[in-house]
Parts: structure tokens; C-alpha cells; sequence
């Protein structure tokens, strides 16, 4: 079993989703606490956690109601992130390595930087990209994308429309945070498919990649496929 090495990571059994999706309920040391989850929706939708063993970190605000939050499932040799934010860590991490060459010059990047209504998870300042990421959470070695229905994924794919064509060039991130996918599928039966379609011919790029994390730290691992399901 993998570990990541430091007393400040806890680990503890899962036992339940509640109504708020941004808290869960685990066994620490045989007592029950409730953890901070962070995702922008419930976790059954991607897998199941009931009974297995998680692994937590402390939360850094000291005005939060948990004390831990929910961070990874052990999973074969290595980890499956539960937090969603992580993606877009794993790319900052990684943005300036010789994977990411494609991308161009990368001297100056900007992080959650507001375009008009849109929030741009990355641009590229030296060539006016923008970088949208979108997490993945599965145990599928080929995984399903879109897994959910999100309305506001949906109206953040209009905007990039617009600023396409108002000459951005926008590369779309598919990040797994589980390091054994070998492949991601399109789902054309979302509605997320059409807009993909429309995205392709505007010249939006689409590219996936799986995570993992490096001296607790994640990072991107290798590029992966994209395949029309």
C-alpha cells in the first residue's frame, strides 16, 4: 500500500455522503467525523467510497466546521485524487515541461483570470491561450466524459465560443484523477457532445491527461486518447 510519508495525512474508512454535497462522514481512529469534500458534486456519481479506506489532510481554515478533508483513495499502486481542484494543480505543476511544448512560449501564465463573464482557469499571455480543465474521477480504465449533466460546464463552453472568435485560441483539458486511464470516450448521447462537435470545427483544441502524485505533490503523468464513444 502506497503512503504519502508525513504524520499530517490520516487516513480513515469512509462511511457516508450527506445531503450537503461539500461534507461526507469517515471513521477516524473508530470515532466518526465529518470531512470536508471537495468536489462540485456528490462522489457517488463517479464511484463508490462506502467502507474503503480514504486518505485525508487537515483543512487549512481554522473557521471550518471539519478538521479533515477528503484528499485520495488508495487505488493498485498509487492513488485516486478526490479533489477536483487538484487537476488544475497537476497542470501548473506540469505546464512548463516539454510535454506542454505545443503550447508554445510559456513565460508569463495567469491564473483564474477573469475574460469578460468568462473565468479562465489559465491564459497564456504570450499567446493569448486560454486553458480550460475539466477533472475526471472513475475506476474505468476507459473512462466516459461528460459522467454528469452541468449546466454551468455548458454555459462555459458558449463563452469560449465567443472570445474563439474573438482570436483566443482555447485548448480544452480533460485531466483523470485516477493515473490507470488508458482512454477517454466522448459521450455522444450528453449534451455536451454538440458543443464539442461545434467546438472542434471553431478550432478548439482537445487534449486528455492522467495525474498522479510525485512526492505528494500531483503532476501530469502521460497524455492519454480521445476517442467518439
Amino acid at each position: 500500500m502506497p503512503t504519502f510519508g508525513k504524520d499530517r495525512f490520516v487516513s480513515g474508512i469512509f462511511k457516508r455522503e450527506l445531503k450537503n454535497r461539500f461534507l461526507c462522514e469517515v471513521a477516524i481512529n473508530n470515532q466518526d467525523n465529518i470531512c470536508y469534500v471537495p468536489s462540485s458534486c456528490h462522489l457517488s456519481n463517479f464511484l463508490s467510497l462506502e467502507n474503503k479506506k480514504v486518505i485525508l489532510i487537515p483543512t487549512s481554515s481554522k473557521n471550518t466546521r471539519t478538521q479533515y478533508s477528503l484528499l485520495a483513495l488508495p487505488y493498485k499502486r498509487s492513488f485516486i485524487l478526490l479533489n477536483s481542484s487538484l487537476a488544475n494543480k497537476a497542470i501548473e505543476n506540469s505546464i512548463n515541461k516539454r510535454r506542454f511544448s505545443f503550447l508554445g512560449k510559456r513565460k508569463t501564465i495567469q491564473k483564474e483570470k477573469h475574460l469578460e463573464n468568462y473565468k479562465a482557469d489559465f491564459i497564456i499571455k504570450d499567446s493569448q491561450t486560454i486553458l480550460e480543465i475539466k477533472s475526471l474521477i472513475t475506476t474505468d480504465k476507459e473512462a466516459i466524459f461528460p459522467t454528469v449533466y452541468s449546466e454551468r460546464a455548458l454555459n462555459q463552453y458558449r463563452q469560449l465560443f465567443s472570445l474563439v472568435d474573438k482570436g483566443y485560441s482555447v485548448y480544452y483539458f480533460i485531466v483523470s484523477l485516477n493515473p490507470y486511464v488508458k482512454v477517454i470516450r466522448i459521450n455522444k448521447k450528453s449534451e455536451f457532445y454538440s458543443y464539442y462537435c461545434v467546438g472542434k470545427t471553431k478550432g478548439i483544441n482537445f487534449k486528455a491527461f492522467s495525474c498522479r502524485l510525485v512526492d505528494k505533490t500531483p503532476f501530469i503523468d502521460k497524455e492519454i486518447p480521445i476517442i467518439e464513444q
